[in-house]
């Protein structure tokens, strides 16, 4: 496996659960409810996860000693198939932001439950979202709604990456506020792929 080869030694009480074969699947991770500390974690059971660097933004301040030079640096984590993690990341090099980002970006990742909830379809096909759900982040509000096969990723180009990466196929998306701003659009997007998860279908318990 992954962090056999990278020499993982875990440190968290997660990690060994991993590392011992006691935990077998993300989701076993996941429904733990206890956090990710360790990106090796994510590494062990889903190694073909992808990621996409949505913003890189130059940070100046002022510190006694002068102005000082950051890169804040916005990362999407997927596989495609249901799971997606958002992460930023800080350094004074662009490639260790980005190295912190996608780190952080997996030790925040999700399950996304996905589905056919539009009327207008009825399938069985996981293409879609259950049912509408909204996620906020500063001043963006985004609204998803299920759609049927063929509609596509109805969306600006930063929420159809997080869509994409997290294996939606097809969806309505409605958003206000400022778009324009790259972080809170993705975050508003990703806060509402974690509310499939909030949601009971039909009263299963």
């Amino acid at each position: 496996m992954a962090y056999e080869k990278e020499e993982w030694r875990p440190v968290t009480g997660l990690g060994k659960l991993v590392a011992s074969g006691e935990l077998k699947s993300i989701d076993q991770v996941l429904e733990s409810g206890r956090p990710i500390k360790e990106p090796q974690i994510v590494d062990a059971f889903l190694p073909d996860l992808e990621d996409e660097v949505l913003d890189i933004a130059m940070m100046q301040r002022m510190t006694d000693s002068g102005r000082r030079v950051q890169f804040r640096a916005v990362v999407i984590v997927g596989n495609r198939n249901g799971y997606i993690g958002f992460g930023q990341g800080k350094d004074v090099q662009v490639g260790d932001a980005i190295k912190k980002a996608i780190t952080k970006a997996k030790m925040n990742l999700i399950k996304v439950k996905r589905g056919c909830g539009s009327w207008e379809c009825g399938c069985d096909v996981t293409h879609s979202i259950p049912m509408q759900v909204q996620g906020t982040a500063g001043s963006v509000r985004v609204t998803l709604k299920p759609a049927p096969q063929g509609i596509g990723l109805v969306t600006g180009e930063v929420s159809r990456k997080v869509l994409e990466l997290a294996g939606i196929r097809d969806a309505w998306t409605f958003a206000r506020g400022q778009t324009r701003t790259t972080i809170n659009f993705a975050k508003a997007t990703f806060n509402a792929l974690k509310q499939t998860n909030m949601t009971r279908i039909g009263g299963t318990p």
